[in-house]
């Protein structure tokens, strides 16, 4: 059970890194290459992209806790 809460750990922390880095400080996929307006809403891609990094930094502390528990 502790090997594979490591592997799952391992396989969901490098998925989150890579999503922290698609995402540029305080511009979005939009507005990095001049389309943008002052608008700051997200909307497509981009909002999938925030929501999955939610999903994910909640799954790592789960599987983070599981890991001291077992």
């Amino acid at each position: 059970m502790s090997q594979t809460l490591t592997i799952i750990q391992i396989i969901v922390s490098i998925a989150l890194v890579a999503l922290v880095l698609i995402q540029a400080r305080g511009t979005g996929f939009g507005r990095s290459n001049g389309m943008g307006g002052a608008s700051f809403t997200r909307r497509g891609l981009e909002k999938l992209v925030f929501r999955l990094t939610f999903v994910l930094s909640f799954l790592f502390i789960v599987t983070s806790v599981l890991r001291l528990v077992y």
